[in-house]
């Protein structure tokens, strides 16, 4: 009864809230379940993650949440995807809520942010020696900049290991869901300070596509298409239709199916927020249907 309560208010709470659309602060505000565990991934007290756990025994399959901010310090954290980390997790899976250096902390951007993205990845493997986790599919669920860094990730095995942000030997994934972020950063650039309030695409990278072009192929996920992963775009309000458009035409060319929801009257916020009418009417059953049943 307590459980059906507090989810009770989460609905509650997310409705009030959407009615002037969802601010970052309105979701770092949704109740969301503690998690099981918080796990250091690194030596930087950024590199941390929350590791939740459904009822049960396990083994989970595992879901590694990624949140966004425009790549930048200041504008979001890991309790902006807590409640959708909670959410997914009611689901039946395990899910690994995860911190990492942006724009402005010390050692973030290029490279240290992607850095920071695999090296969350990979100490699942750590995690699964202790905790009760499958590594067999591994998914990858990120917002906004997060979605970005959720495709990347989910690319990593077709980068050059040897590269900045290259990995030996990369932990797969399996699906990849982007909601509501850019797959390709080069076009983003420009749009990138109407969407965050100024440039940051060419902070995040050391320059311009023309300066550092190099970078631009590496960080995007588009250009390592095919994916390895399963991939899934959630189109809203900064992933536009033309933008998810183009990258399901250019997965398609090189031999992959993305598919693609197309938000109706959903706000950028609204569809991470649990109770939300974008949430429950559109991407909650897209999420349920990408990552499958959990055993």
């Amino acid at each position: 009864m307590r459980r059906i309560l507090g989810w009770t208010a989460i609905a509650l709470v997310a409705a009030t809230a959407t009615a002037q659309t969802m601010r970052p602060r309105d979701v770092d505000a949704l109740p969301s379940s503690p998690p099981a565990l918080v796990a250091a991934y690194g030596s930087d007290p950024l590199q941390i993650g929350e590791l939740r756990l459904p009822p049960g025994k396990g083994p989970f399959r595992v879901v590694e949440v990624i949140h966004g901010g425009c790549w930048t310090k200041g504008f979001a954290t890991k309790q902006n995807t807590a409640a959708l980390a909670s959410a997914l997790t009611r689901m039946g899976f395990a899910t690994w809520n995860i911190e990492y250096r942006q724009i402005g902390d010390a050692g973030g951007g290029w490279p240290g942010s992607f850095r920071d993205w695999a090296a969350a990845t990979d100490y699942l493997r750590v995690l699964a020696k202790t905790q009760p986790l499958r590594l067999d599919h591994v998914a990858a669920v990120g917002h906004s900049a997060g979605a970005h860094a959720a495709l990347w990730i989910a690319a990593r095995p077709r980068l050059p290991a040897a590269s900045e942000i290259g990995s030996l030997d990369p932990l797969p994934i399996a699906t990849a869901i982007a909601i509501d972020g850019p797959g390709e950063l080069a076009p983003f650039v420009g749009s990138d300070a109407d969407v965050c309030g100024k440039p940051v695409i060419a902070p995040l990278l050391g320059g311009t596509p023309a300066e550092q072009p190099e970078r631009y192929r590496l960080a995007s996920p588009v250009d390592s298409l095919p994916s390895p992963a399963h991939e899934y775009l959630v189109a809203s309000a900064v992933l536009t239709t033309e933008a998810a458009e183009h990258y399901r035409t250019s997965a398609a060319a090189k031999g992959e199916a993305v598919t693609v929801l197309h938000v109706h009257d959903g706000g950028h916020f609204d569809i991470i927020a649990p109770g939300s009418a974008a949430w429950t009417g559109q991407v909650e059953p897209f999420l349920a249907r990408a990552l499958g049943s959990a055993p």
